[in-house]
C-alpha cells in the first residue's frame, strides 16, 4: 500500500502542513531581513525581548524571565546570550540578590541594533502578511490563541 492514511482529501486541507509551509516561508523572509544586521532570528528575538523587558525598569531581568517571555528553552537562551554578549550587545551582570542568576542588560549598541533590526523585521512582516488582507486581525487573533495554548 502506498497511500497515506490521512483524514485530508487534499494536502492543502491540513492546517499543520499549511502552518509548516507558511512558517518556513516566513522564517526565510525574516532571515533575509536580518542578514544585514548580523543577527540570527533567535538572537533578534532575544535581543528585542530583552530590550522590551528592560524599558523603564530598574529591577533585574534574569535569563529565566527572558526565556519565559520569548518562550524559548532556558539553556538555548543562555547560549544565544553568550553570542550577543560576545557581539557587545548584551551584558550579563551579577544579580544583586541571587548569586546564581545574572542581571541581563542591553548595551547602548544592543539597543541601537535592536531598533534597527525591528524596523527591518516589522517591514518584512508587513509585506509577508499583506496577503492576509482584511483577514489579518482574525489571523493575529488565531495565532494569539495558538501561542497561548488555547488551540489544544
Amino acid at each position: 500500500m502506498t497511500r497515506l492514511e490521512t483524514r485530508f482529501a487534499d494536502a492543502d486541507d491540513s492546517p499543520g502542513l499549511l502552518l509548516w509551509r507558511v512558517g518556513n516561508r516566513w522564517q526565510a523572509a525574516v532571515r533575509e531581513a536580518l542578514a544585514p544586521h548580523d543577527l540570527t532570528h533567535t538572537q533578534f528575538v532575544l535581543l528585542a525581548s530583552l530590550t522590551w523587558l528592560r524599558h523603564g525598569r530598574d529591577e533585574p531581568v534574569t535569563q529565566r524571565e527572558l526565556a519565559a517571555h520569548a518562550q524559548t528553552d532556558v539553556m538555548m537562551t543562555s547560549q544565544v546570550l553568550r553570542a550577543l554578549e560576545a557581539k557587545g550587545l548584551v551584558e550579563r551582570r551579577p544579580h544583586p540578590a541571587d548569586a546564581r542568576a545574572r542581571d541581563l542588560v542591553v548595551t547602548p549598541s544592543g539597543v541601537d541594533a535592536a531598533n534597527r533590526a525591528v524596523v527591518a523585521v516589522e517591514a518584512c512582516d508587513a509585506a509577508f502578511f499583506r496577503a492576509a488582507g482584511d483577514d489579518l486581525p482574525h489571523v493575529v487573533a488565531g495565532l494569539r490563541r495558538l501561542s497561548a495554548g488555547q488551540g489544544s
